[in-house]
């Protein structure tokens, strides 16, 4: 048997003891890896830089042992064995422990990955018990079509769950990500081997006592938490895998991408990095956009793939708007993710905050001028600098209160709290307390590694624009293509850019919008394929055409 990782909250939100299952979860089983030389995983609070626990190592023997038990689940007591109207009900059960646990999750997830516990409780648990819900309700939806061939004969296509599916996940959502993952592929049938982030590994193997509370058969979903140097190429290549899915950077898609190639050729999405563009023209409603592209890079800690990390504005506004940006951003609060008036916490790990750091150095050496922030913070944990104090409501004390009128009307009506709670909280900026780490970058040219690359964490840079279709140039000169936003007053100049623009996602007049039932990738060097929606379901199905000859004779002669 493998090791428990035991914690007691005590903050605003939750005060209790919890348990973690901390081993390699096969076949409903927590154990220690097959493999005798695997050492075990640190897992760290990036918000100290302690170690909060470490957690058994997975290796590709536990890799190869989850695949098979997923194959004997598979072809006995899920895949076409479990009818969809059942898989839908082992889903919503998930989904109803989820909200059970929503305080748990939410503060796992803080613990473990240095966001608020606000945003989780308010966007990350609900939006993944969500999914799981949505999911539950296309169990038994899943249909082919009849096709007209001749009187004499009848064609229709089945759509077959694919088999065993490979999943790899980051943290920075890590539940939600988890839930992206695995409930549209048990919803088709398939069978999971999945491998969380080593760095953020805890609301994963917490979901696993709820598969087994829930009486999901043993086998369907497989958790092996390792590194991407074994379990994830693992995964990628394994000849017995059959469709691996993966988010992350671009540079370790194509990794996965060539192992998948090289084995089995297996079936591949991927969903990979961003550089947002966020366009604001001179007749958006300001207040407006000001906030939502405040909450478009700031969101997560910057720890997006979305992020909208390029805005562009339009020149007569472009002064106004920089100032009203920054006292925007110098009013969101960096500290202690417990705590009730912080709006971010730390960046989830050394590795990144010095990964951050860099790009902010690289911008001042190609003489990008810092607009607000741009250094580290404090000497425990994984800050980067805040600014001036002013106080404001807390997304905390904001969450709570519009909880509890969503329990209420859930008690009421009987509806489901993830539903309920879906508050779109970060559709409209809520001023926070105290300190900023965010950095703002002005002055900027369109060569600069900071306007390029992909950075990942809070920093922005923000340049003018004169032209429509300068503008339009400036938002397509990327090799990402994952999600931007165009905002106006005009709808006939929002629908023209949008359609211009080369992203799998354009918000027009909001940033962020983020729902179980719209589809959600990239294009160019973003990925393949689709997450969540309908969308989402095609990539872990096989279409399967069948002809029936009824009446017709063959015409070969005798």
């Amino acid at each position: 048997m493998a090791p428990t990782f035991t914690h007691e909250f005590n903050h605003p939100g939750y005060k209790g003891k919890v348990e973690i299952p901390t081993g390699v979860f096969i076949n409903n089983e927590w154990n220690t890896s097959l493999d005798k030389s695997a050492e075990t995983i640190d897992v760290f609070n990036p918000s100290t830089g302690e170690v909060l626990t470490s957690i058994p190592e997975a290796r590709e023997a536990d890799v190869n042992k989850a695949v098979e038990d997923a194959h004997t689940a598979f072809n006995t007591t899920w895949g076409l064995h479990t009818p969809g109207f059942k898989r839908g009900e082992y889903l919503i059960k998930i989904a109803e422990l989820m909200e059970r646990d929503l305080d748990i999750l939410a503060s796992i997830e803080a613990l473990d990955n240095g966001k608020t516990f606000g945003a989780a409780k308010g966007f990350d648990v609900p939006e993944a018990a969500r999914t799981f819900r949505y999911y539950g309700g296309w169990a038994d939806k899943i249909q082919g079509k009849v096709i007209e061939t001749s009187s004499a004969k009848l064609a229709y296509t089945l759509h077959e769950p694919v088999g065993v599916c490979g999943q790899i996940i980051p943290w920075n959502f890590p539940l939600l990500m988890f839930a992206w993952k695995v409930a549209p592929a048990i919803c088709t049938g398939c069978t999971v081997v999945i491998k969380p982030s080593e760095l953020t590994p805890l609301t994963a193997l917490y979901m696993t006592k709820l598969f087994v509370e829930a009486g999901l058969p043993a086998g369907v979903v497989n958790v092996v938490v390792g590194y991407g140097q074994t379990v994830g190429n693992a995964i990628a290549g394994h000849e017995n895998i059959d469709k691996v899915a993966f988010t992350g950077s671009t540079a370790v898609g194509r990794k996965v991408m060539e192992e998948a190639s090289k084995s089995n050729i297996k079936k591949v999405s991927l969903e990979l990095g961003g550089k947002g563009s966020n366009v604001i023209f001179a007749d958006a409603d300001f207040d407006e956009a000001v906030k939502y592209a405040a909450q478009g890079i700031f969101f997560n800690h910057g720890q997006t793939c979305c992020a909208g990390s390029r805005i562009y504005v339009e020149k007569p506004i472009y002064d106004k708007f920089i100032k009203a940006f920054k006292e925007t951003t110098q009013k969101l609060q960096v500290g202690d993710p417990f705590a009730p008036t912080t709006y971010q916490g730390p960046q989830v790990s050394k590795t990144q905050a010095e990964r951050i750091m860099s790009y902010v150095e690289s911008g001042k050496e190609e003489g990008a001028t810092v607009i607000t922030g741009g250094a580290r913070h404090g000497d425990k944990g994984y800050f980067i600098q805040p600014v001036s104090p002013h106080p404001h409501l807390s997304v905390y004390d904001f969450i709570s209160r519009i909880a509890d009128r969503c329990l209420a009307v859930g008690r009421l009506f009987s509806r489901p709290i993830a539903e309920l709670a879906n508050f779109r909280l970060f559709s409209s900026l809520v001023p926070y307390a105290d300190t900023s780490m965010q950095t703002i970058f002005g002055d900027v040219k369109q060569n600069m590694k900071i306007v390029k690359e992909e950075i990942f964490g809070p920093v922005v840079v923000v340049s003018p624009f004169e032209t429509e279709e300068e503008v339009i140039a400036h938002a397509n000169d990327s090799v990402y293509g994952l999600a931007s936003a165009v905002f106006t007053s005009n709808i006939s100049r929002a629908t023209r850019v949008s359609q211009k623009i080369k992203a799998g996602t354009v918000w027009i007049n909001c940033y962020n919008e983020l729902h179980p039932q719209i589809p959600f990738g990239g294009f160019k060097q973003s990925g393949l394929g689709r997450e969540l929606g309908e969308y989402a379901l095609e990539s872990y199905t096989e279409i399967k055409s069948v002809q029936i000859n009824v009446s017709a004779k063959c015409g070969i002669p005798a």
